[in-house]
């Protein structure tokens, strides 16, 4: 994890992507719902070549209905909020931010690249030109040391936001504990009840008026889904069972965590 990626990003060439999109609009264009612009952050492109590409996602493929991208918050810096209110009448209507954490101390272990402050810039001037904010959180980051303060600033950067939408996965290590250490000698992975307490912590913090929750993904040991404010107690009885009598939680099998 924020290790050098496995493959270098580069922007394809702008009349090979429209070309694809009219051929798509050719062949489905009247069952295509849902965009996603894909596969690295789009919204590092230059502005006008995104409009283009929005442009003929709205003529060849006229019955979508959500446009959405990945978005690193310091790709943002360089595009004005005039900018994103282009993009937005343009149709892009979604952006995942995955933020991991709202401390900064951790981020910079984990050479994010990205501070507290950054990120809630970004989430503020996307929300501004009505972008909706899909907020990813990462359970246990922090390790055994750094658990609690993850869990407040995580929530403080939240709640500062208020994004529509906010995800919590399990950190999980593909390349192995040994070379994340490399950065985060001090990491210590958290044990499943840990990682429930610091989900309880979390929630717990949490000051949301409208935010969709979902805590389902695969690496998720307790499955969880919401409406905070509205289910936030009711969010939190289930991670208290899940700490207090496991055995009755409805855990998902270390078999079906896919990781």
């Amino acid at each position: 994890m924020y290790t050098a990626p496995q493959k270098a990003f580069k922007a394809s060439i702008i009349t090979d992507v429209l070309e694809q999109i009219a051929d798509i609009g050719r062949h489905a264009g009247d069952q295509v719902k849902r965009v996603f612009l894909a596969d690295g952050d789009a919204l590092v492109l230059p502005t006008r070549r995104l409009l283009n590409i929005l442009q003929a996602i709205r003529i060849h493929l006229p019955a979508v209905h959500r446009i959405s991208s990945y978005c690193l918050p310091r790709n943002l810096r360089k595009k004005s909020l005039a900018e994103l209110l282009e993009l937005h009448d343009a149709g892009l209507s979604l952006a995942y931010v995955g933020a991991e954490s709202g401390d900064d101390f951790i981020l910079d272990q984990v050479q994010k690249g990205e501070t507290q402050a950054s990120t809630i810039d970004a989430l503020t001037k996307l929300g501004q030109a009505g972008i909706k904010r899909s907020v990813m959180i990462l359970n246990g980051l922090g390790g055994q040391i750094y658990s609690h303060q993850h869990a407040d600033n995580s929530a403080r950067l939240v709640n500062a936001t208020q994004p529509e939408f906010l995800a919590t996965l399990v950190v999980s290590l593909p390349h192995g504990e040994q070379r994340f250490r490399t950065g985060f000698p001090e990491w210590e992975p958290l044990s499943q009840q840990g990682l429930f307490e610091e989900m309880h912590q979390f929630i717990s913090a949490l000051e949301l008026k409208r935010t969709v929750f979902r805590s389902d993904h695969a690496s998720n040991w307790l499955i969880l889904k919401g409406n905070l404010g509205a289910d936030k107690e009711r969010l939190l009885n289930q991670v208290n069972t899940a700490i207090n009598k496991p055995e009755i939680a409805n855990l998902r099998p270390s078999w079906a965590r896919g990781l």
